[in-house]
């Protein structure tokens, strides 16, 4: 071997050993720090494009979720009004059925009738305020409700809208409808009893529309979940196998600056060639 006060062909080689182990244990020292083997597209480019796709799906995804949540709590507030004017429908052929008899004197029909009156009016409050984020599905030519189910909104579920208000086609006793006398009260119990008919028929339809929508929700869950899975599959560090690889290169990394110093100290023995 020829001895070079120039180059130190061992100490250069030593170098480069350590610059390697040094890059390595920077790229251990990056996967511990943020949990991930491929965090940029230079660590891997092919992996990293396809993480990125499924976290654009599962951004899609997210947005679908809070379009149902909303559709979901539109069709709770129709389904609670859908109740509330069933219950009001029951009490009105109650004060209906009672206004029928026509030995009642003009008091209590008066009261029957101004009782009855009331409830009517009360239908018509509960559906005008039967509204969520703008939308109120069960007024006279309500708004559908809309969902979107996918993460490219390029699927839906529409529900559509009940006409629960007074004289639509779903409850039939209109605004101006009274028992004054037995024979008004006996009209209005045979439309009242339909009219609950229609309004558990609307309920119905609005029921099946929110179970679809849980069914959406818990599947779009269960969807995001698994590409969320995927994705850390794909990209996620295995720490336990980081650790190792810490520990090593630390020791390769130490034994790396150690043979330096040895390869450093080798033109020094020049010195004793010319030594008497």
């Amino acid at each position: 071997m020829a001895f070079s006060v120039n180059t130190n062909a061992a100490a250069l080689s030593a170098l480069q050993n350590l610059a390697k182990t040094s890059n390595q244990l920077t790229g251990v020292q990056t996967s511990i720090n943020t949990g991930l083997k491929v965090a940029s597209a230079k660590d891997n480019a092919a992996v990293f494009a396809i993480a990125q796709s499924l976290r654009a799906d599962i951004a899609g995804l997210n947005a679908a979720k809070g379009s149902i949540d909303r559709a979901q709590s539109t069709i709770d507030v129709a389904i609670a009004a859908g109740e509330a004017v069933s219950d009001l429908l029951i009490e009105m052929k109650e004060k209906s059925v009672a206004a029928k008899d026509s030995g009642l004197d003009t008091a209590s029909r008066n009261s029957l009738n101004s009782d009855f009156q009331q409830l009517r009016d009360q239908i018509t409050s509960i559906v005008a305020n039967a509204e969520f984020n703008g939308t109120n599905a069960v007024k006279n030519s309500g708004d559908a409700i809309v969902a979107i189910t996918n993460d490219d909104a390029s699927s839906t579920i529409t529900i559509a809208a009940q006409d629960l208000s007074l004289a639509g086609s779903v409850v039939s006793i209109s605004a101006g409808s009274s028992i004054s006398t037995s024979a008004l009260a006996s009209a209005t119990v045979a439309n009242i009893e339909s009219s609950i008919a229609n309004v558990n028929t609307a309920l119905s339809q609005l029921g099946s529309g929110a179970n679809r929508l849980d069914l959406q929700r818990s599947f779009v869950n269960k969807l995001s979940d698994s590409i969320e899975i995927g994705i850390g599959n794909l990209v996620d560090a295995d720490m336990a196998k980081e650790s190792a690889n810490l520990q090593a290169l630390q020791v390769k990394q130490q034994l790396g600056l150690q043979a330096l110093s040895i390869a450093n100290q080798g033109p020094q023995a020049i010195i004793s060639l010319f030594q008497g």
